[in-house]
């Protein structure tokens, strides 16, 4: 029970990584505000049977609209009294390359709409909902903050320019909030999955997916826990001195184009 009494914001929540650690915190006894567009599936396991409303919560937010989340978060120190952690989760894919040509003809470009999406929720949206508790944090001298970047961020990655530069940014931002969150007790993190398997890339080429395998030193490809697991060291008190960093999980993968 290693968060016990303590709230927990997770963006992105209904899937994947997000779904993944909303189950880690609670098992490790979290109140747990789950963020997202679409509400989760009803959980069937003994675990949520045992512990309902109580323990989780589920407001329907857009990470992007800065309303919305503020009166989220209003919404949940209301309910409990405080925010402890943020994991900032939500993120989108709409890859492309710059100018793909054939033949000595463009064919397609990577369109302006889904470069401004991506970084309107993989990026922007972090900076609204951090924003946000930030202000229950410093008051209450305490926080973890940790956000979804990706080894991509940092190495750069074929058809993903808008991805990157979300990732990259989101790098930056936390190492920027470390240096001004510190005074306050908040430690600010970032964490790195490498490939994960999520509904992200289940649609990917047979061709790419093996090539990122081959890729791992690890062989294989992360699941959800694998981070889930990162996020919960970054959120627990053992890990209270570490902070501006960027916790790389992904098998070793290196990135190539």
């Amino acid at each position: 029970m290693r968060l016990r009494d303590r709230v927990a914001v997770i963006t992105g929540g209904a899937n994947g990584i997000g779904r993944a650690t909303v189950e880690r915190f609670k098992q490790e006894g979290a109140r747990i505000a789950v963020w997202d567009v679409v509400e989760p599936a009803a959980g069937s396991s003994e675990d949520e049977q045992k512990h309902p409303e109580k323990q989780m919560l589920f407001q329907k937010v857009d990470v992007t609209d800065p309303n919305v989340v503020e009166s989220a978060v209003s919404d949940i120190v209301k309910e409990w009294g405080r925010i402890d952690i943020l994991v900032n989760n939500a993120g989108i894919l709409r890859d492309a390359q710059l100018a793909a040509y054939k033949g000595g003809e463009l064919k397609t470009r990577m369109s302006i709409e889904d470069f401004d999406n991506v970084i309107r929720v993989n990026l922007r949206g972090v900076f609204i909902c951090t924003r946000a508790v930030t202000p229950t944090m410093i008051r209450q001298h305490y926080g973890r903050i940790i956000s979804t970047s990706s080894v991509v961020g940092i190495y750069g990655n074929f058809g993903q320019t808008n991805y990157v530069a979300a990732k990259a940014g989101v790098i930056g931002m936390t190492r920027v909030w470390a240096r001004e969150l510190g005074r306050h007790n908040i430690t600010v993190n970032a964490v790195a999955p490498g490939f994960i398997q999520t509904e992200m890339i289940r649609n990917l080429p047979e061709k790419i997916l093996e090539s990122m395998l081959a890729k791992t030193p690890m062989r294989r490809m992360g699941k959800p826990e694998d981070v889930a697991n990162a996020f919960l060291f970054l959120a627990e008190q053992d890990a209270s001195f570490i902070t501006g960093a960027v916790l790389s999980v992904d098998g070793g993968l290196v990135v190539g184009t």
